[in-house]
């Protein structure tokens, strides 16, 4: 009995590692193609949301990493992609996150021109509840473009905030929490970015994003 026992546990722990070992092997054959596609889908996005006409740079190529934990949510830097034409800044692409989503954090990123015009956003991850709160996604809904054109001022700073609270940007039908922390995210990223437009859109690319 006791022989059987140490057998048995002895095939299930190598069963364990032959397991272990398969699924390292798959994720270090696969690593290099997930990373291209996500590459591929942040370029799509950065078009997007910067429109070609307003810059001859490649978006992804001018990267810059930003670290502000109040701004941008998160205790970590973060990247921003600043467009230019021949040679002048005329817009950048910051990411963000709202870290007060119904079900976490939600990354976005917004594009904001030098006048402070936010060009588009977009949704880049999240875990808010489907039918509800995923209305966020361009591809569930054209929530997003309620952003396109506005600015931030001390004039309308109360109109940032969803209707329910007295702001100008609509809520989802029984999902007030996303909306609200979506709409608090773009606000205090247009807040950093009218305090640091000099500094932010004058630094020299410092991260490394790769592109095939």
């Amino acid at each position: 009995m006791k022989r059987s026992i140490v057998k048995n546990g002895s095939l299930l722990g190598l069963f364990a590692l032959l397991c272990t070992a398969l699924v390292a092997m798959v994720n270090l054959f696969t690593a290099d193609r997930i990373k291209q596609q996500q590459d591929l889908e942040l370029m799509r996005t950065l078009h997007q949301i910067i429109p070609d006409e307003i810059h001859d740079n490649a978006l992804i190529e001018h990267c810059i990493l930003i670290h502000d934990a109040a701004a941008l949510g998160v205790d970590e830097p973060l990247p921003a992609y600043i467009a230019s034409q021949q040679g002048t800044p005329v817009a950048i692409a910051i990411e963000t996150v709202a870290p007060d989503g119904y079900n976490g954090q939600i990354k976005l990123i917004v594009a904001i021109d030098v006048q402070g015009k936010v060009l588009g956003v977009r949704t880049l991850a999240h875990n808010e509840t489907p039918g509800l709160g995923d209305k966020i996604e361009l591809r569930k809904s054209d929530w997003v473009y309620q952003f396109n054109q506005q600015q931030l001022s001390d004039d309308n700073d109360k109109l940032w905030a969803v209707k329910k609270d007295g702001g100008q940007f609509d809520q989802f039908t029984g999902a007030t929490i996303t909306p609200r922390a979506y709409v608090g995210s773009v606000k205090r990223t247009l807040q950093y970015f009218n305090a640091n437009q000099a500094q932010l859109l004058n630094r020299p690319a410092n991260c490394e994003v790769s592109y095939e």
